[in-house]
């Protein structure tokens, strides 16, 4: 990124985190391991079912929620937002406080998962490509949720993937991600492919191929907001991610999501720009090669650590990644918490300021122009420190839970215990990794 976003991006000098690494890594693998032994002794019985779990919410609530002027509200939000920063994306200029990249990398990116978490998936409710495929649906006759084909299951969610790792690669790799040229012909690839998917195949597209929405959904499962039958629930965070549905590629999106994060902290650390550096091969097939060898890499430990186990005769060794994808996500937002935090605290506040002047010609058109952006978390190293650790053991912790009720409830009880010891260890290996990466950079 641009030295006006760099200066705020990632963990911020994690090398000089006032915690010794040491500490932190046997720490955190320690966590783990007696989580494990805790919960082999004292939980033998699943105790999360999608199909029980949570308790209506509030009749005033769910009135609330399920209402039209509700969610006409959010459309209209999601709407006027994506116009008034498009209008910046077109008529604005090409300099780094054009807000068009605060938006992009920090707000959208970022901001998601904080949202999703306190309010549920928040992109479905405020999509603007899926309010554009309704207003056609409307003019044309027809039902948005239907299109003229079937989505193919075996499909699943690869294509979120695929469109996970193109927005990575932009922010991360691309070395003109700042310009203003590519993020708005991102953009524009982005919205017509999905209104083309959305046509073709209503909105189960959104669902499965949007790779914010699924982005969004996912991290939506570690909120207290759930549905089932079409009623609100409310229910603890861990029986919400319970209910994720396994699909083909569910590994594939948590891969690239918890692997991006991984390489955007080591292309910042010693070792990395030393190598980079001293090579005869180019920075930018390098930076490629990297990025694509750490979302594949987590992908492929992540399935070992599943499929090396014993089975009943109605499993197979193959739909285990996806049945356990699920207990990835709390340690995925972990990752984006100790990552990003300061970076969406302090380049959100920014942005916010930048978005009062969309053409930086000196207007201040959302009355934001004034702000001053705090950098209180910057000036508190050992808080930012803490929060930044505590997230990334809690995410583990908390992935460790739902992967042993997962395995309690599919695996046969000869191996409920001993079959998640390669999970185990694929965990305990993200653990120490993540977290020399998070001090290294």
């Amino acid at each position: 990124m641009s030295d006006g976003i760099n200066l705020a991006h990632g963990i911020g000098g994690a090398k000089d985190l006032p915690i010794s690494p040491e500490l932190a890594i046997a720490g955190a693998t320690a966590a783990l391991v007696v989580s494990f032994t805790v919960l082999a002794v004292a939980w033998r019985n699943p105790r999360y079912d999608a199909s029980t779990s949570g308790r209506p919410a509030p009749s005033w609530l769910a009135d609330i929620v399920d209402s039209t002027w509700w969610r006409v509200l959010w459309r209209t939000f999601g709407m006027v937002l994506f116009l008034y920063v498009g209008a910046a994306a077109i008529l604005g200029k090409d300099l780094v406080i054009n807000p068009v990249f605060g938006v992009f990398y920090v707000w959208w990116w970022v901001g998601l998962v904080p949202l999703s978490l306190l309010l549920g998936p928040v992109w479905k409710a405020i999509s603007p490509v899926r309010t554009i495929n309704l207003a056609f649906a409307k003019v044309a006759g027809s039902d948005p949720e239907r299109g003229v084909l079937t989505y193919p299951e075996r499909l699943g969610h690869w294509p979120a993937a695929v469109g996970l790792f193109a927005f990575v690669w932009l922010e991360l790799v691309y070395p003109y991600s700042t310009e203003l040229g590519p993020v708005r012909l991102w953009c524009a690839a982005y919205v017509a492919v999905m209104l083309v998917g959305g046509a073709l195949f209503g909105n189960v597209f959104y669902e499965r191929c949007d790779p914010f929405e699924v982005y969004s959904t996912l991290a939506s499962r570690m909120s207290a907001w759930g549905r089932r039958d079409g009623v609100l629930l409310i229910r603890s965070p861990l029986a919400n991610l319970d209910a994720t549905p396994v699909r083909p590629g569910l590994v594939g999106v948590v891969a690239v999501l918890f692997g991006s994060t991984a390489f955007d902290s080591f292309k910042d650390s010693t070792h990395w720009v030393q190598f980079v550096q001293g090579s005869t091969t180019s920075a930018y097939l390098l930076n490629n090669l990297g990025l694509l060898a750490f979302c594949v890499g987590v992908g492929l430990v992540f399935a070992a650590g599943t499929m090396l186990t014993g089975l009943g005769d109605d499993l197979q060794r193959t739909s285990l990644p996806n049945q356990f994808a699920h207990s990835v996500v709390p340690i995925v937002i972990g990752y984006v918490v100790a990552h990003y935090l300061s970076y969406l605290v302090e380049v959100g506040q920014i942005t916010l300021v930048q978005l009062s002047d969309p053409f930086s010609r000196g207007d201040n058109f959302l009355g934001t122009a004034n702000l001053t952006p705090s950098y209180w978390l910057s000036y508190h190293p050992t808080l930012l420190a803490n929060i930044k650790v505590l997230a990334v053991v809690a995410g583990h912790v908390l992935g460790v839970i739902a992967a042993h009720d997962r395995a309690i409830r599919i695996l046969p009880k000869r191996h409920q215990l001993t079959g998640q010891l390669p999970l185990l260890a694929a965990m305990i290996a993200f653990t120490v990794g993540g977290l020399y990466l998070l001090f290294a950079a």
